[in-house]
């Protein structure tokens, strides 16, 4: 599988870091159950796409593009910067929901293959256009095919009738199967990875085969997952544990055991999205989360961000108050550059760390060692983290505050009788509360979504009414400003064997209609009038 290597030995960048390969999204639902989910996954992305386009700092998502695969495929959106096109991603998204919801489904079988080879086309297409500052951003595509057939059929589909496909810049393919059945969808939002049930023999790719659930939840929570750093082109930090506790499974009884972690975020900062309340308060600046959380992944190559463990703790002998920033969460890493032994064995260790801390009912405090940057005259602050086990194989991570930063709490200990009638009425007062086994954020929404969509509205006068558009999609020019592309139209994928012939005025039809995505899209970016 291509991994996307990243060339050069220099520090990776902050927007390095933060981007992900460009995704090619394959919505492989007919009908009739296309009415059944249509609704659900328009929202998810909408939402989805509201946040995406609104973080601030680099942009996470570089290229985006979507197809429909109902009784023939079709481009949807062809590659599209995703940040700065929130109302094209719009667009596409209501072109989505007026597709037909009812009638016949007349299945071809290739229709599936075809729109991932002239979807992985358009992206060679479009990345031989771009500039060299973008070339990072075409090393590798990610392809997700959501389907509501199912999947291990389609992934034998794939696997046949893409044998003969050059999937090298693929760097994964995924199958995701929307299940019909509602597994508490609320209460765990996640999406539930299977296993192919045969390995996938072209090219090395394999093919990931996941279920979701049909609900607005579970796509979030599907899509959001492409905001994620996925990339295994090297470990983030190195946790380091005394040797002396593990003198049997180090290599040298003088080195501390060294567990190597990928670096996952638990959730977004506010601070990087505009409206909310920590955002307009400012109190965390944007670029802190670069400083903290980010700045472990993005060293040299030759050196890493280390958490070198130099207590445990008692689970109850630590007081939240003085935790603080946001937490992130360690994994045993990924990394390709690993050989399978290491892997497993570093992967073995973390599991059995877990476990232990679990029994033990320990925390681990641990001291953070940034990689050096030559000689200095000043000793660099230090941050101390509390690491926490959990019923994952993950731990957590959170700053804990040091004497520096501690002020005075002169706080007396709470009286241990307050007066009977203000104990009564406070007592009925809080039994007029519902009781909640745990807090659940996915049942907690604030808005948001609607918040940001709104900031992205444009003044009234530069797009067609919602009555207009329907009544141009009627005459059928709405249809024709949807396919197009901003590459120029690829022919149709003949039988193998034969070469697909493009007449000579097809070709100059071609080179014109792409210079003239070009200057639409400048009219766009610089619109001369209102």
């Amino acid at each position: 599988m291509y991994h996307g290597r990243i060339t050069g030995k220099g520090p990776l960048t902050p927007a390095q870091i933060y981007q992900q390969p460009p995704r090619l999204l394959i919505v492989h639902i007919p009908l009739p159950s296309w009415a059944d989910i249509c609704s659900n996954l328009c929202e998810a992305l909408q939402n989805f796409f509201s946040v995406a386009c609104s973080l601030m700092g680099p942009s996470r998502m570089s290229l985006f593009s979507l197809y429909m695969v109902q009784n023939q495929h079709e481009c949807i959106l062809p590659f599209v910067q995703v940040k700065g096109n929130f109302a094209r991603l719009q667009a596409c998204i209501s072109e989505l929901r007026m597709l037909q919801r009812e009638g016949c489904f007349r299945p071809q079988g290739t229709s599936l293959q075809l729109a991932v080879e002239n979807g992985l086309q358009q992206f060679n297409q479009y990345c031989r256009h771009v500039t060299t500052g973008a070339a990072l951003a075409c090393t590798a595509l990610e392809i997700s095919i959501l389907t509501s057939q199912p999947g291990r059929e389609l992934v034998k589909q794939l696997e046949e009738g893409l044998k003969d496909t050059d999937l090298v810049k693929v760097r994964r393919l995924q199958v995701v199967e929307i299940v019909k059945e509602t597994l508490g969808c609320m209460d765990s939002a996640s999406p539930v990875e299977e296993s192919s049930s045969d390995e996938s023999s072209f090219l090395g790719t394999d093919i990931d085969l996941q279920t979701v659930d049909n609900d607005v939840v579970s796509m979030e929570m599907l899509f959001k997952a492409w905001l994620h750093n996925s990339g295994t082109d090297r470990e983030h930090v190195h946790l380091l544990l005394p040797s002396q506790s593990f003198n049997k499974i180090s290599r040298a009884t003088d080195n501390p055991m060294c567990l190597k972690c990928d670096l996952q975020e638990r959730l977004l900062s506010p601070s990087l999205l505009p409206g909310t309340a920590d955002g307009s308060l400012k109190m965390d600046d944007p670029k802190g989360d670069f400083s903290t959380l980010y700045q472990m992944a993005s060293q040299s190559s030759a050196s890493y961000f280390k958490l070198r463990v130099i207590k445990a703790l008692k689970s109850s002998g630590i007081c939240e108050s003085v935790t603080y920033g946001l937490p992130f969460i360690l994994r045993p890493t990924s990394c390709w550059q690993l050989d399978w032994d290491e892997l497993e064995t570093n992967q073995q260790h973390f599991h059995a760390l877990c476990h232990s801390l679990l029994k033990r009912e320990w925390l681990l405090l641990a001291k953070g060692e940034p990689p050096s940057r030559g000689r200095s005259l000043r000793e660099p602050a230090s941050t101390f983290y509390v690491i926490v086990p959990s019923r994952s194989p993950t731990l957590l991570v959170k700053a804990v505050a040091t004497r520096e930063l501690m002020l005075p709490s002169p706080f007396a200990l709470l009286p241990e009788n307050p007066p009977d009638d203000s104990l009564q009425v406070v007592e009925n007062v809080l039994d007029l509360l519902e009781l909640e086994p745990t807090y659940n954020p996915l049942q907690v929404w604030s808005h948001l979504y609607s918040h940001l969509s709104s900031t992205f509205a444009k003044p009234q006068g530069r797009h067609h009414p919602s009555w207009e558009s329907r009544a141009l999609r009627k005459a059928g020019q709405l249809q024709t400003n949807r396919v197009r592309a901003t590459v120029a139209p690829l022919p149709m994928t003949s039988a193998p064997g034969r070469a697909p012939k493009v007449p000579a005025a097809s070709k100059a039809s071609s080179e014109a209609i792409f210079q003239l995505s070009e200057e639409e899209e400048e009219e766009e970016e610089y619109p001369s009038g209102p």
